[in-house]
């Protein structure tokens, strides 16, 4: 019992240095999982060997990935291929599906793009669109909310759900997979609610002169698209090829199939196709300075977050957690998908950040997989998808994305507490409904 208080003291230490102290996660993650080896009574050298292990068995798996979507992205959002993406989409479901369109516009560009970003470089669409079709504002902007904060929470090759796969080694295909279905099933409930419900909120959108999206000439809707299908494709044609029945044979055509799929090989080949996308291809671009170096800084601070909870995790491995829990916890099996839902929520509505909460979970969770009966291949994918479901809510005054929704959209907070916090929240226990009734039929 002792080993499990620290463990509640090291998560409270990291979730009070973050919120009240505004100490940088990887910081707080990173003392605080030393912290905890010491207090816990681990030998110096087993710290030292946890840090190592840690920080580097995560970034070996998983620093690439999350580097590569962010580059992908960025030249996205930079060439104006994003909103490309966005306008067909829209243009597809029409003007009369407003709050629709919206929604699985920003499912769709929330899957490469940031979330802040993506609803930044839609928010301007959203204006137009419910002026034009007299729709309430109010109703597209949680359209739009909803369906980027879906898509960020479950669906690779977006950072948070990529770095808990890598850390519980789950099969990226299978989370992609799974995700993109539990994601989409999981928006209808709220697409009633953004179009009804959230009507007695009024606001109204103030146009800023020349709204453009400054871009001289965006790629086309195929070039747009290759980065993005591209690396989806091979990453789920080489999970289907890995199955235990072989669908594909065991031939030098799986080989290559294999590799290409791996998900670093897929995502390189995306980040190429998105090299296709400026109008006038300059050297600049992949230099420091360029997009590349762009890319560089965005993603610095996600693998270093990463890495941190590789430690905690390696540290909570070291110290014999599971063996504890096993003995303790009798019940704990019956919790199941359950404890990580549970933890998930608990840390992203006290810190705020979705990626920080299925970061610090996932290292929680990792040496618990057996202990929990969560050990198998499609379970471990589960897992990955329940810690996703929770890190959906509550979205409310200490998450980013909710003061940039806010301040881009003229609410205020009690605003944005009625719509899109109470909108996150209907969304992760829809989504934690559907794992649980797929999983009881798998």
């Amino acid at each position: 019992m002792f080993t499990l208080l620290m463990i509640f003291i090291a998560l409270a230490f990291i979730i009070v240095a973050i919120i009240k102290y505004d100490i940088h996660p990887f910081l707080a993650l990173f003392v605080g999982a030393i912290g905890y080896g010491l207090i816990t009574g681990m030998s110096l050298e087993l710290i030292v060997q946890s840090i190592s292990d840690g920080f580097g068995g995560v970034l070996g798996k998983i620093g690439l990935v999350i580097l590569l979507g962010v580059i992908i992205g960025t030249f996205l959002e930079k060439t104006g291929g994003a909103l490309v993406i966005a306008q067909k989409v829209l243009s597809y479901i029409g003007e009369k599906s407003v709050v629709l369109a919206m929604m699985i516009t920003g499912w769709i560009l929330s899957i490469p793009v940031f979330g802040d970003s993506a609803f930044i470089m839609l928010n301007p669409i959203s204006k137009s669109l419910s002026f034009k079709a007299k729709v309430p504002f109010i109703s597209t902007t949680i359209a739009l909310t909803l369906g980027i904060t879906a898509s960020h929470s479950l669906v690779p090759p977006t950072p948070g759900p990529i770095a808990t796969a890598g850390i519980l080694g789950a099969d990226l295909g299978i989370v992609i997979l799974w995700g993109a279905i539990i994601s989409l099933v999981a928006l209808v409930p709220c697409f009633y609610f953004a179009k009804y419900a959230t009507t007695r909120v009024i606001i109204i959108p103030k146009f800023a002169e020349g709204e453009k999206t400054g871009h001289r000439k965006p790629p086309s809707l195929g070039k747009s698209s290759l980065p993005i299908i591209v690396p989806l494709f091979f990453i789920v044609l080489a999970s289907i090829a890995n199955y235990p029945t072989h669908p594909f044979g065991d031939n030098s055509f799986t080989t290559v199939l294999q590799f290409v799929g791996n998900p670093v090989i897929a995502l390189l080949l995306g980040a190429f196709a998105s090299f296709m996308l400026p109008e006038k291809f300059d050297r600049k671009l992949l230099s420091s300075t360029g997009w590349i170096g762009d890319a560089l800084i965005i993603a610095a601070p996600i693998i270093l977050i990463t890495g941190a909870g590789g430690v905690f995790g390696k540290m909570l491995q070291n110290s014999g957690i599971a063996e504890i829990v096993s003995s303790n916890l009798s019940g704990a099996k019956q919790l199941g998908l359950l404890l990580p839902f549970i933890m998930a929520l608990a840390l992203k509505t006290a810190q705020g950040s979705s990626t920080v909460a299925m970061i610090t979970t996932a290292s929680v969770v990792a040496p618990l997989l057996v202990t929990l009966g969560l050990d198998t291949e499609m379970l471990r994918a589960f897992t990955v998808l329940a810690i996703g479901a929770g890190a959906i809510a509550i979205s409310h005054a200490n998450d980013s994305f909710f003061w940039v929704m806010t301040q881009m959209s003229g609410m205020n907070i009690k605003q944005g507490n009625q719509t899109h916090s109470l909108g996150t929240l209907l969304l992760s226990c829809t989504a934690i409904t559907l794992i649980f009734v797929i999983t009881f039929f798998l």
